[in-house]
């Protein structure tokens, strides 16, 4: 059997909230008593095998975001252990890291950099990330001069495009107009066919359903459901009457 290429072990991760600026300034000192903890995961358990199209729902608040940001590596667990093996693309913040005096093209590269991506890789994809980006001469002026679909656009393009084992969506293809949606879905579509594994997050059930068979339920940062996604829906919507 082939071993997961995401594992969640007694995950919990708890953050510290301060009253105001002063209070967190202090706390490099010492606890200030408005200080209060909120546990945004608790004791998640779960594993994702390669090539798997797994949604996470929950409301607002549910701790997906946290989630997805221990996979990215972004954030790190309080307690339990994260394991992620392949490269990770992240469909989140889509214009983080670009540098505004940078033209389009040159940002592509900072970009693969930043991914630890080779100069020759990246070459060989720059072209593919041009042409789905769709931003016209625009690619070779900074990004400063840039609308922020623009910006979404070129941020898509490049993380689509850079070859990843997980792919990960947090409600990323509201980006431009009808047209180029539908060309954000069948490019996620065919990255599924190929085998790589994908997590998204939506509150739209038609594209959960649309894209994946397995749904994770999280509720008040713990995993309420598992399993097929038209009975994770199901219990969500009961849940939420």
């Amino acid at each position: 059997m082939e071993e997961p290429i995401i594992i969640f072990d007694k995950v919990s991760k708890v953050y510290t909230l301060y009253k105001s600026d002063g209070d967190r300034l202090k706390a490099l000192f010492f606890r200030p008593k408005s200080a209060k903890d909120h546990r945004a995961l608790n004791n998640v358990s779960f594993s994702i095998n390669k090539g798997e199209s797994v949604g996470i729902i929950g409301d607002n608040g549910a701790g997906k975001s946290t989630l997805l940001k221990m996979i990215t590596g972004v954030s790190f667990p309080t307690s339990g252990t994260v394991s992620v093996k392949g490269k990770v693309a992240a469909l989140l913040e889509l214009t983080a890291g670009f540098s505004p005096e940078m033209t389009g093209r040159e940002n592509i590269y900072l970009k693969g950099y930043i991914l630890g991506l080779k100069d020759d890789f990246i070459k060989s994809i720059e072209k593919d990330i041009v042409d789905f980006a769709q931003i016209g001469d625009y690619i070779d002026q900074p990004v400063r001069t840039y609308s922020s679909g623009m910006k979404m656009r070129l941020g898509f393009a490049i993380n689509v495009n850079i070859d990843p084992d997980i792919l990960v969506i947090d409600e990323a293809l509201s980006v431009g107009d009808a047209k180029f949606k539908k060309k954000c879905k069948d490019k996620i579509a065919s990255i599924i066919k190929q085998g790589k594994t994908v997590l998204f997050v939506s509150h739209s059930k038609e594209s959960v359903k649309e894209m994946c068979p397995r749904c994770i339920y999280l509720k008040k940062g713990e995993v309420v459901f598992d399993g097929d996604t038209e009975e994770a829906l199901k219990i969500y919507s009961e849940k939420k009457k």
